[in-house]
């Protein structure tokens, strides 16, 4: 690694608009998608919704230890690992920018909600992709294409938010819709309203969870999408099998015994991305039917997300299998394919009313307010309970939940966590009280840098490979933040 902070000649765009943004994601709470897809909710039977996860990590590997995309360092060691997929997954990355004009242009109505990393955005700006990136655009921007796709928003350097610093949570919130504001437009930006978390973790820590929920509502965002076998009921059980289908009202109480909610899709199984290559959501919706939510019939909706790049089956059995399906869908159109927030339009113009939803909670949310009083819950207290049921119960965490429950993104990668903490620590101490006197220093270039790093070290492939080269690209940017912080 290099022993000197390399020169950032250009940053992404990650802060300085906030009040900007604040203008344009607030801007109005009516339909979004239905008006323009003309989609008939009562002819509906059921539904089903893809999402494609699209990313690459940004690492100090570039030829004088710069930073670069790890789609970048593919390019220049072919040889090395899998690299040599380095082409393929570009095409991956620009793909749904031919194949929704084409089926669109075919008379046909598809549907993909798109999930992409700030740090994969800037990577292809790096790289100097704007090929992909003018392809993205043209499904974004263009009015015959753009009913068909959603973005959904996600934490700017594909962050798992239990063990994301708290005050982090909504940076990295807010630098992914600066980033996604400077790539595509307001009007673009005003459109993404549900928001698809890194690795589908969700936190179960009450305060960590009810200040993800509070960033998310702050950010202009309706609905988060969740793994079912991370929530509960709010009586602790597995959620009943109709309700996986229905949106559910996500219900966060913190140490304090304050609630706040957010609406929730919930995403089946785990994680396999055969469910979204082989279309098995639209398969498993032609054998759903409508349920009642408060005396209203609505549809039932099978909703799933999958590496959009990852592994033979989405580089070739997803191109084979996607376009077939909305051929299918044209002959037998009471079974359609919708994305998330034309889903909830759909739901809520049949007349169901928010409230009339089922709840859930994150997992073992249950076992906690069964030793506390909500009325009178303290941070103590609701502490000294989950001491209690980590000691009682080996099942018992407060790691979170995700699609890969056999993964830890704590356990053994305290060389990472910690100095993770301590940057996030010096960040906020730093900044903190200079921001109060000066909101808009977010918009200098030494603010911008030292949040870069501190972002980029929250990354979740530093906590994912193992100890080895991924530990020590965390612990080389944990040296260049720490050095731009003083």
């Amino acid at each position: 690694m290099a022993s000197t902070i390399p020169l950032l000649t250009t940053l992404p765009p990650i802060s300085g608009k906030e009040d900007l943004v604040r203008s344009v994601v607030h801007r109005g709470d009516g339909m979004i998608y239905l008006p323009r897809t003309q989609v008939d909710p009562r002819q509906i039977r059921s539904a089903f919704a893809c999402a494609l996860h699209m990313h690459q990590p940004t690492i100090p590997a570039g030829k004088e230890g710069e930073l670069i995309s790890n789609l970048q360092y593919m390019f220049e060691h072919p040889y090395e690992g899998d690299n040599h997929n380095a082409p393929t997954f570009a095409w991956c990355y620009q793909r749904m920018g031919d194949f929704i004009p084409e089926l669109v242009d075919r008379g046909l109505s598809p549907r993909i909600m798109l999930d992409y990393s700030g740090n994969l955005l800037w990577g292809l700006q790096q790289m100097g992709r704007e090929d992909i990136l003018e392809k993205l655009r043209r499904i974004t921007l263009d009015e015959r294409y753009s009913p068909y796709v959603e973005w959904l928003g996600t934490m700017w350097s594909h962050a798992v938010v239990p063990s994301t610093p708290i005050p982090d949570i909504i940076l990295h919130i807010r630098a992914w819709q600066q980033h996604f504001l400077a790539l595509f437009g307001e009007e673009a930006l005003a459109r993404v309203k549900g928001f698809s978390p890194p690795e589908m973790h969700l936190p179960n820590h009450p305060d960590t969870l009810y200040e993800y929920i509070k960033a998310l509502r702050e950010c202009g965002y309706r609905w988060l999408l969740v793994q079912e076998h991370s929530v509960e009921t709010l009586e602790g059980h597995g959620l009943p099998t109709a309700q996986k289908y229905v949106p559910n009202r996500l219900v966060a109480r913190n140490s304090r015994g304050e609630t706040i909610e957010i609406l929730a899709l919930i995403k089946t199984q785990g994680s396999d991305t055969k469910l979204v290559a082989q279309m098995q959501p639209y398969h498993e919706a032609k054998g759903r039917g409508k349920q009642k939510i408060g005396g209203v019939e609505i549809p039932s909706c099978v909703t799933q997300i999958a590496d959009g790049e990852n592994g033979g089956v989405m580089m070739n059995e997803f191109p084979r299998d996607f376009f077939p399906v909305w051929e299918q869908v044209q002959q037998n159109p009471d079974v359609i394919g919708l994305n998330g927030t034309e889903y909830l339009e759909v739901v809520f113009s049949l007349g169901v009313k928010e409230g009339d939803l089922p709840a859930c909670q994150a997992l073992y949310q249950h076992k906690i307010w069964a030793k506390v009083d909500p009325h009178s819950a303290t941070p103590e207290k609701v502490e000294a309970a989950i001491a209690e049921l980590k000691a009682s119960d080996h099942r018992f965490h407060m790691e979170g939940a995700s699609w890969t429950n056999n993964i830890s993104w704590v356990r053994g990668y305290e060389n990472v966590l910690e100095p993770m903490n301590r940057l996030s620590a010096k960040f906020h101490a730093k900044f903190d009280p200079l921001l109060e006197k000066d909101p808009h220093l977010t918009d200098r270039s030494d603010y911008k840098q030292a949040l870069l790093y501190n972002l980029l070290l929250q990354t979740s492939c530093f906590r994912y490979w193992g100890q080895g080269t991924w530990t020590e690209y965390a612990q080389e940017i944990y040296r260049r933040g720490e050095a731009l912080l003083g």
